[in-house]
């Protein structure tokens, strides 16, 4: 069990990658703080990790709101403060930028890097203050490249890539790791999230198509364990993730 005294924060931890790393990380043995919009999901959750002898506390929130993932900040502190900030919240309601879905775009922003930045803030500080933590940003394969309809969303996940390379080189002083994680294809959640029919029953029938299986949360989970389980001085600082046959 490599992370006993350990405790990290998950957010979008109610399903998928977020739920899957909660469950591996809590059965390396740490303590876990669990955000995501849906309260009842994470009481279910929270159950389950309970029983291997973790603690967890429930910290429902929408990461896009700057005021409670403050809330969720100060919970976090007074309580001593996490070792793992794991930031996996996202949503991808891609569409044709000529459909000008401005909402759309508005939400995967807030959610997308807004949130990421909310949660640093909330915990970072605190890091930096023990000199010691580390934060793992999921961004995606969307962060290296693009394709019609994904405009705005690979531009969100463009910039946590920057962002998580920026704050690596300033965190360094402060001995906090930083970590981007970048999945390809992984059967999750995040296409429901597509409003644009057409666009969704694309995507949906792209990643499951025969030749190409895709990835399993868990499959991203093991990938977040390893970055998070290295020595001080080993900085896993990217890892991309992605089904063997995805180009």
């Amino acid at each position: 069990m490599k992370l006993i005294g350990k405790t990290a924060w998950i957010t979008g931890a109610s399903s998928g990658i977020g739920q899957a790393t909660a469950r591996l990380l809590a059965a390396e043995g740490a303590d876990l703080v669990i955000s995501a919009r849906r309260e009842e999901r994470l009481q279910q959750l929270a159950q389950e990790l309970r029983a291997l002898g973790r603690q967890v506390c429930i910290a429902p929130a929408d990461v896009a709101n700057r005021q409670a993932m403050q809330q969720v900040g100060e919970l976090i502190a007074a309580q001593g403060g996490v070792d793992i900030l794991i930031n996996n919240a996202g949503t991808m309601p891609i569409s044709p930028i000529i459909n000008g879905r401005v909402d759309e775009w508005e939400q995967m922003i807030d959610t997308n890097i807004k949130g990421v930045l909310y949660a640093i803030n909330a915990v970072y500080p605190g890091m930096a203050e023990r000199k010691q933590g580390h934060i793992v940003n999921i961004s995606s394969i969307a962060a290296r490249q693009t394709y019609p309809s994904a405009g705005v969303y690979a531009g969100t996940k463009h910039a946590v890539r920057a962002i998580s390379e920026t704050l690596r080189k300033e965190a360094i002083r402060y001995g906090v790791r930083v970590t981007d994680v970048q999945p390809g294809a992984v059967a999750t959640e995040l296409p429901d999230s597509i409003v644009h029919d057409k666009i969704r029953a694309a995507v949906k029938e792209n990643m499951y198509a025969a030749e190409m299986p895709n990835l399993q949360a868990e499959d991203i989970a093991n990938g977040i364990l390893y970055a998070v389980t290295q020595p001080a001085h080993v900085d896993v600082s990217e890892l991309l993730i992605r089904p063997m046959m995805q180009e």
